[in-house]
């Protein structure tokens, strides 16, 4: 048996590996076979998508997608393709006909709103994905949740502009690129293929990004922050940025508490 002596930072990449792999050695395929082994054939069956809120299969199962309500987080919903799809770094994604997930994932916040009692906010929502380093399942899922207040505030304090830059401070410590984007919805926005060409070397190397788009009101209108960090594992950045972004327990719908 050889021996190998790892020291300095190979030792912290050694055990974020396994970190990782441990994440990934539960059921990584849990989603997926919610989706396609019970969502989709009881709508195709009954017409009944439980255990999923909605199952859209109109254009088939290709192009269609199944709404979840994860287990974890108060209002958290999840978008997941009724297609397998790896994640963020699957080719289709990239495709001219991929399926337009995120525009889906924002529309799907009726679901958040049903589940509240009333309509949230604009500017409570954040949509994320998280790269295969910073996630526990094998099939592309949007969370759709709430946004950390403190966030909200420091992307309101940068200035973002409508070409990607590097975001002033990052967040948790871990590097972000960030751009502007108008709209009311990310209806033709297309996140993925934007992070795709509008970084370099992104392309080829999709797997070790997570992406996130957070709405807002600029001064000329509604429109979206996206947000984009590459994993760094010797830094500790899995490039989660569910993490990073996103409040499952909703603070900033709680009522201000006056000083």
């Amino acid at each position: 048996m050889t021996v190998k002596i790892i020291r300095g930072g190979s030792v912290l990449a050694a055990l974020l590996l396994l970190v990782s792999w441990a994440v990934h050695a539960a059921n990584a395929d849990a989603l997926w076979n919610i989706v396609h082994e019970q969502c989709v054939p009881h709508w195709q069956q009954a017409e009944d998508p439980a255990p999923c809120a909605r199952v859209e299969t109109g254009q088939g199962e290709a192009q269609g997608f199944a709404m979840l309500k994860d287990i974890h987080g108060v209002l958290q919903y999840l978008l997941i393709p009724t297609a397998r799809v790896s994640g963020i770094e699957s080719p289709l994604l990239l495709q001219e006909d991929a399926p337009d997930y995120w525009a889906a994932a924002w529309d799907a916040h009726q679901w958040l709103d049903r589940l509240h009692g009333s309509p949230l906010p604009r500017e409570a929502l954040a949509l994320t994905v998280n790269s295969p380093w910073g996630r526990s399942q094998n099939q592309l899922h949007i969370h759709v949740s709430c946004v950390q207040p403190a966030l909200r505030q420091q992307l309101q304090q940068a200035a973002i502009e409508l070409q990607w830059h590097e975001l002033p401070g990052g967040i948790n410590g871990h590097a972000y690129l960030a751009r502007a984007i108008m709209g009311e919805t990310l209806a033709g926005v297309q996140p993925f293929r934007l992070l795709a060409e509008g970084i370099p070397a992104a392309r080829e190397d999709m797997g070790r990004y997570t992406l996130a788009v957070i709405a807002t009101r600029f001064d000329s209108g509604p429109g979206f922050w996206l947000l984009a960090s590459k994993a760094d594992l010797l830094a500790g950045n899995f490039a989660s940025a569910e993490g990073d972004v996103q409040d499952h327990d909703c603070q900033i719908l709680q009522p201000a508490v006056a000083p």
